[in-house]
C-alpha cells in the first residue's frame, strides 16, 4: 500500500484464496477500508461456487495490468501463489484436456504408488519431484498417461506470458522462520475472535460442494468441524494454525528456490531499503 501510495499504482491480487468474495477474514484479504483507500483489483471478485484456475486469473490479471498501463499507472502484484505468478509471466503449456477416467484412477492412488508409476513412465519428472508431493506427482502422471508425452515436453511450449513485455521489479519476502510461525499461530487465534467462525457458518449454509477451492481453504475445514461439534474450539484453532504453518513452510521453500536467482530475497529488516528502490524503478 505504501508503494501504491508513493507511485500512484494499482494493487493487483495474486493470492488464489483472496480471489473469493465469501472469505475476507479467513483468507486475510485487505479490509474494506484498505480496499477503499487505494485501487485494489482481483480481490474478492469471484463467488465461492466457482473454481478459479491459474489460467483464468492470469487472463484477468493481464486485463487489469493493461488497463492500469493505459492510464500510465504502475502495477503492484502481491500474493503468494507461485503458480499464478509463473502462469502470468511464463504463459501456459498447451496440454490437452486430461481424460476423466485416467485422472480419477490416478487421484485414487496412494502417493507412493503414484510415484512408483511415475518413475516407470516419466523418470525425469520423478527425479525432479519430491516423492511426497502428491499433487505434482499426480499431475505429471496423468499428463504422460493421457497425452503420451511427459509434462516437461509440454512445458517447453508455453505461450502467452508477459515477462518479455513488461519491466519487472520482483521482491521476495523471506522473514525469520520463528517470527513467521509465531505470526501463523497468532493469526488464526485472532481470526476466531474476529468473525472467521461466522464466515464459515454462512458458507456452510450455502451447501457448496466440498471439492471447491473455497471449501478447502486453510481454516475452513477446521472451523467447519468445530461448528458441527466434531472438534473443540481450542483443537480447531490448533489444527488450523498447524495447517497454516505447514503451508507457510511450503511457500517459503518454493519462493526461496523456484523463482529466478536474480530475484531479490530479503528479510523483513531489509524491506525499507528495497521499498525505496522499487519506488524509484516504478517512477
Amino acid at each position: 500500500m505504501r508503494i501504491a501510495e508513493r507511485t500512484g499504482g494499482v494493487i493487483i491480487n495474486a493470492d488464489s484464496a483472496q480471489v473469493y468474495r465469501d472469505m475476507r477474514i479467513v483468507t486475510a484479504r485487505p479490509s474494506e477500508a484498505e480496499e477503499a483507500a487505494l485501487p485494489h483489483r482481483l480481490f474478492g471478485y469471484i463467488g465461492g461456487e466457482e473454481a478459479c484456475s491459474a489460467a483464468r486469473w492470469a487472463h484477468d490479471a493481464k486485463t487489469e495490468i493493461a488497463a492500469a498501463h493505459r492510464k500510465g499507472k504502475p502495477v503492484i502484484l502481491v500474493g503468494g501463489t507461485g503458480l499464478y505468478h509463473r502462469t502470468l509471466l511464463e504463459g501456459l503449456a498447451p496440454i490437452p484436456e486430461i481424460d476423466a477416467e485416467i485422472r480419477a484412477e490416478i487421484r485414487a492412488l496412494p502417493v507412493a504408488d503414484a510415484y512408483a508409476a511415475l518413475q516407470r513412465e516419466d523418470p525425469a519428472s520423478a527425479t525432479r519431484l519430491n516423492p511426497a508431493d502428491s499433487s505434482r506427482i499426480a499431475r505429471a502422471l496423468e499428463v504422460v498417461r493421457s497425452t503420451g508425452r511427459p509434462i516437461e515436453q509440454w512445458q517447453r511450449e508455453k505461450s502467452g506470458g508477459i515477462a518479455g513485455d513488461i519491466g519487472l521489479a520482483p521482491l521476495l519476502l523471506l522473514p525469520d522462520r520463528d517470527w513467521l510461525y509465531e505470526r501463523c499461530d497468532r493469526r488464526f487465534a485472532n481470526m476466531f475472535e474476529s468473525g472467521a467462525v461466522e464466515e464459515v457458518k454462512t458458507l456452510l449454509a450455502r451447501g457448496l460442494a466440498p471439492s471447491l477451492p473455497i471449501m478447502r481453504a486453510i481454516g475452513v475445514p477446521e472451523i467447519a468441524a468445530f461448528l458441527k461439534g466434531e472438534m473443540e474450539r481450542d483443537a480447531a484453532v490448533a489444527a488450523a494454525a498447524q495447517a497454516t504453518r505447514r503451508y507457510a513452510k511450503r511457500q517459503y521453500t518454493w519462493f526461496a528456490n523456484q523463482p529466478p536467482p536474480e530475484w531479490s530475497r530479503i528479510s523483513e529488516s531489509e524491506y525499507n531499503v528495497y521499498e525505496s528502490k522499487i519506488v524509484t524503478k516504478l517512477l
